[in-house]
């Protein structure tokens, strides 16, 4: 039966980087748009005396400075194995009493997590009756490991229908596709787009190649693939995120544009001829929303090297194992000049899910 009046959701996101953040604004405004209210709050703020923002800083620095350090970890924590497996339940347990103030609150219907540890918060509490209203998901990644899963809650929401299917067999719980929540700028030919290339534009003709690090500038290498890119032709356009040292590092490397944070990344976007990504997160989702083609290279540790592998997998984007790999792909994508606007068939299809009706069902 059709729910005759407005939904309230709870949507808890993180302030992890900028990714879960973005996805859990997005999400409160198309909800916003359907005529339901939407209050977005942050999981790392619900736990104790900073708890969050130690949990934040350790991860930041692990996966700048300790790549490997991360990589132990994510196995550990994230992957699926045999035996008794650790878990994020003792971080759930200390934001209990926080969700359950925000849910009474607010008079939710039922709350949205955008993020895992939320995810296993909300499931835990589902589960030993703690929440009575229902629980759904919103996976971010394409490695839907084992800390987005909970049996407690009531749906899952997936980047992919494949996706979708792995995580019904998972868990046992519904699980439907509703694609990227992206803002409605990030689409073919964005109002910025001639700006930017006009700006991008040199001397001797070379196209330009955006090579992303994330909103904390994290990467393998940066230096390294920027050289490669100036000697194959290239113009590497180096995003940097809020990392000031690496966009200084990376400014001293000849023939190169370092980037700090930028405000207008569909119009900058456009005006390249393709990604280099290596996190397989927001910003290669914008390029193919826009049209750009996405090349995984040297990506970071856990769910940056499953995600672009899996990216690859499911023909959105291509993976170079190796610098002469990373070439050839980008030789042959920006042959005759870029091309934005032209997405391939199956990252077309990714854009087309629905996350509001599932979760007005799940109001109902």
């Amino acid at each position: 039966m059709p729910r005759t009046h407005p939904c309230r959701l709870l949507v808890v996101g993180a302030s992890m980087g900028s990714g879960h953040d973005a996805v859990a604004v997005e999400l409160a405004r198309r909800l916003r748009v359907a005529g339901h209210e939407a209050v977005h709050t942050d999981v790392l703020e619900m736990l104790p005396a900073r708890t969050g923002a130690g949990l934040r800083g350790f991860y930041r620095a692990t996966v700048r400075h300790a790549p490997l350090l991360y990589a132990g970890i994510y196995a550990a924590f994230f992957r699926t194995g045999a035996g008794p497996r650790p878990g994020s339940a003792p971080l759930a347990v200390l934001a209990e009493g926080r969700l359950r103030a925000e849910v009474a609150g607010n008079r939710a219907d039922a709350v949205v997590a955008v993020f895992h540890l939320a995810a296993q918060l909300t499931g835990r509490m589902r589960a030993l009756g703690r929440l009575t209203v229902p629980s759904a998901v919103v996976i971010t990644d394409f490695d839907a490991h084992r800390q987005w899963l909970h049996r407690g809650n009531d749906l899952n929401l997936c980047l992919t229908p494949q996706i979708a299917r792995e995580v019904r067999h998972g868990v046992g719980r519904p699980a439907v596709s509703c694609g990227p929540l992206l803002p409605d700028r990030f689409r073919p030919h964005p109002a910025g787009e001639a700006s930017w290339r006009q700006r991008l534009m040199t001397g001797d003709g070379r196209p330009p190649v955006l090579l992303s690090s994330g909103a904390w500038g994290v990467g393998s290498r940066l230096d390294s693939t920027a050289r490669l890119l100036v000697g194959a032709g290239y113009l590497p356009v180096v995003l940097c995120g809020r990392n000031e040292r690496l966009r200084r590092l990376l400014s001293r490397v000849p023939g190169t544009l370092a980037l700090g944070w930028v405000g207008d990344m569909p119009g900058l976007i456009a005006a390249c001829g393709a990604l280099v990504d290596n996190a397989a997160g927001q910003t290669a989702l914008e390029a193919l929303a826009v049209g750009v083609p996405v090349v995984g290279y040297r990506p970071i540790p856990g769910h940056g090297a499953e995600g672009v592998r899996r990216m690859a997998a499911l023909g959105l984007t291509e993976h170079a194992a190796d610098a002469w790999q990373l070439v050839q792909s980008l030789d042959r994508l920006t042959a005759g000049g870029a091309a934005p606007g032209r997405p391939a068939p199956a990252a077309g299809r990714l854009f087309q899910g629905d996350v509001v009706r599932p979760l007005e069902r799940l109001c109902t």
